[in-house]
């Protein structure tokens, strides 16, 4: 059966793609959640259209997300935490206090966007990357020091 994605599909596809499922699949699982829509003429013409829409939004939000992306590069962050011996610190840096760092600021970043591998648990300086949209990440500069 041929199906038009309208949201992305973990292990099938992404939206807009048209697909070729079983029959059970569509009905039991892609159609009741929303998923899918039958790939029938005047589906294919409507989608087509929304596609279309879609793309120029996308195009609107990369291009914001560049700008936002040459603001949140000039910023500099610092926190002040306590350590102890060969500026190890007492505690971590996470996401969340990056996230509020940059509140402080006036940059509303939600904390899954901030791609932090593992804890900052020493003094010095960091660049952590904020990905603001698929293709655009911004780096921020993050200074951690003694209390």
């Amino acid at each position: 059966m041929k199906i038009i994605l309208t949201e992305n599909v973990p292990d099938l596809g992404n939206a807009g793609e048209l697909m070729d499922v079983k029959n059970g699949y569509f009905r039991n699982y892609l159609q009741p959640r929303n998923l899918a829509i039958e790939a029938n003429p005047k589906n294919v013409k409507m989608f087509e259209h929304q596609k279309r829409l879609l793309d120029s939004k996308v195009a609107r939000s990369f291009s914001d997300a560049q700008k936002f992306s040459e603001k949140l590069e000039t910023v500099s962050l610092t926190l002040s935490k306590k350590a102890g011996k060969e500026d190890k610190l007492f505690g971590s840096v996470t996401d969340m206090d990056i996230e509020e760092a940059l509140k402080e600021q006036g940059f509303e970043i939600n904390r899954k966007q901030i791609v932090l591998e593992e804890p900052i648990k020493m003094l010095g300086v960091y660049q952590i990357p904020i990905k603001l949209h698929k293709d655009v990440e911004a780096k921020v500069k993050v200074w951690v020091i003694k209390e």
